[in-house]
């Protein structure tokens, strides 16, 4: 007697949306198991038979948003009076002094805030750049992964490092710091333990000195070597400011883009966040490279960096994304308020026909997909993942909208009603799936005061 076939997975028709965001979807999509199976046309039915309907009317339908930098710990020092009001490099060395009294319980909850505000925002890939490992948080990498993990947002977490301290050159002091032999140990090891490149993979892990100048050469070649064996992704910062540019000088005799081409980074397999200061010839070999940018527009008005040649680098080549960047220079976690920070001062730039809210939208989703080196989300259609973000017009900042999906870009949404990660509800009716956000907010912000608040 024959066996009968295992069940297939349940089919969720999310109908009739509002607006979304996908060619031929006006009737919706159908998600099964993880995946997107079939986009549905207006008017229409699915194709096959369904166990399950959500009724998306009252809802604007986008991709999951995917967040390509951020410095989660920086949650723990927002709008730090030592630190506000100053450009970059004094930024940090003011800060510095007071990061490196973090905690693992206090890491832990500062990596859980910033998860859970880029969900809440939409966010449904969260990637961070943690760089700072002082005595007692050698297993930093560890605590990120287990809280997505807990949390259920996709993560693409970057294991940060700095080797030369303000001694050698560097800008960090020595405790902040780990000679490269310990880096590339550990960067190793969370390889071994957690990076997964297959498709569909809700934790990866890429390779990211915190920039080209807080490491030493060694360290940047090598960490190349070992991300092409891993098959993992490169990420630094790179063309943030001015004063970058005349420390690469003055330490390396040469430009930020020709130190990266000396070090074997000047690939496809690597993104930059920020990317701002780079001259024309630049822009071109980063292009044809292939180099991803990370887009930080927030981050960059705040410390008053300068603007992203975003569309000479995309026309050039290169993968444009965005990303939150760290909660003290940002100061919030809110990939969405950023979508609409990066129209503004894009329009300022390039003018108001120039970029659109589906082009900013497009950087949050696709651009920061190509940048992840990911070509399995990003976008809605049949065999990519369920990662979906539904927003309602519901607020008074939406009332007399035309244009749903520009509402959400012009007026301002800030928070999802709806997330989907990997074909599951995470966020519902507003709230996020088995997080208690007042016992989080007081147990972080009691935290935050009692390490940082007499600095």
């Amino acid at each position: 007697m024959a066996e009968a076939a295992e069940p297939g997975p349940r089919r969720l028709w999310i109908r009739d949306p509002r607006a979304i965001l996908a060619e031929g979807a006006g009737g919706g999509i159908v998600v099964a198991g993880t995946r997107i199976v079939e986009c549905v046309a207006a008017g229409a039915k699915p194709a096959g038979p369904v166990d399950e309907t959500f009724d998306a009317s009252r809802h604007v339908v986008i991709p999951g948003l995917i967040n390509t930098h951020h410095h989660a710990f920086q949650t723990l020092t927002r709008a730090h009076p030592l630190a506000i009001n100053k450009p970059l490099f004094p930024w940090l060395k003011a800060l510095y002094t007071v990061w490196g009294r973090i905690t693992p319980e206090a890491f832990r909850l500062a990596t859980r805030v910033a998860l859970t505000e880029l969900l809440l925002s939409g966010c449904t890939t969260a990637g961070d750049h943690h760089y700072l490992f002082p005595k007692g948080l050698e297993e930093s990498v560890d605590i990120q992964v287990a809280e997505a993990r807990d949390l259920g947002i996709r993560a693409a977490i970057t294991r940060g490092s700095m080797s030369l301290s303000d001694r050698e050159g560097g800008l960090p002091p020595e405790s902040l710091t780990q000679d490269d032999d310990t880096i590339l140990a550990d960067c190793e090891r969370v390889l071994n333990l957690f990076h997964d490149p297959a498709p569909g993979a809700t934790v990866q892990i890429g390779l990211a000195p915190c920039s080209p100048f807080a490491v030493t050469q060694r360290l940047m070649r090598e960490s190349a070597e070992l991300a092409a064996r891993h098959g993992c992704r490169l990420h630094t910062h790179l063309g943030e400011t001015l004063d970058e540019d005349s420390y690469c000088q003055s330490m390396f005799g040469c430009r930020p883009v020709d130190y990266l081409e000396e070090v074997g980074w000047l690939n496809d397999r690597v993104w930059l966040a920020h990317g701002i200061h780079f001259n024309d010839a630049e822009v071109a070999r980063l292009g044809k490279a292939g180099v991803g940018i990370c887009h930080c527009p927030t981050s960059n008005m705040t410390l008053a960096s300068g603007r992203c040649r975003t569309c000479e680098l995309e026309a050039a080549g290169s993968p444009v994304g965005l990303g939150v960047d760290g909660s003290a220079s940002n100061d919030s976690s809110n990939l969405m308020e950023g979508v609409r920070h990066a129209l503004m001062i894009n329009r300022l730039t390039y003018g108001a026909e120039a970029v659109t809210h589906r082009d900013v939208l497009r950087w949050a989703t696709e651009g920061s997909a190509a940048c992840l080196g990911r070509s399995d989300i990003g976008r809605i259609e049949p065999g990519r993942e369920a990662d979906l973000a539904l927003f309602t017009l519901e607020e008074l900042r939406f009332s007399g909208a035309h244009d749903p999906l520009a509402a959400l870009v012009l007026c301002g949404a800030t928070r999802a009603d709806r997330v989907m990660v990997a074909g599951r509800w995470r966020v519902i009716d507003g709230q996020p799936l088995g997080v208690d956000t007042g016992m989080l907010r007081e147990a972080h912000s009691r935290l935050a005061l009692d390490l940082f608040g007499g600095a």
